[in-house]
């Protein structure tokens, strides 16, 4: 089965940037996060999403 989210530091280091690196592309909307309880978890398809159009650039 593939992840639907995953963490912060997980996001982080799948794109190799630093965790507010993360947050701040959390706040421009690039990155979609769920809330669950206090977890803060990335949708992985947003995280493809932002890494191709990266890759088109």
């Amino acid at each position: 089965m593939e992840l639907l989210a995953i963490s912060i530091n997980d996001t982080a280091k799948a794109l190799g940037i630093g965790r507010s690196s993360v947050y701040t592309l959390l706040k421009s909307g690039r990155l979609d996060a769920i809330k669950i309880g206090r977890r803060t978890l990335l949708t992985t398809e947003s995280i493809k999403r932002l890494a191709q159009s990266r890759a088109d650039i």
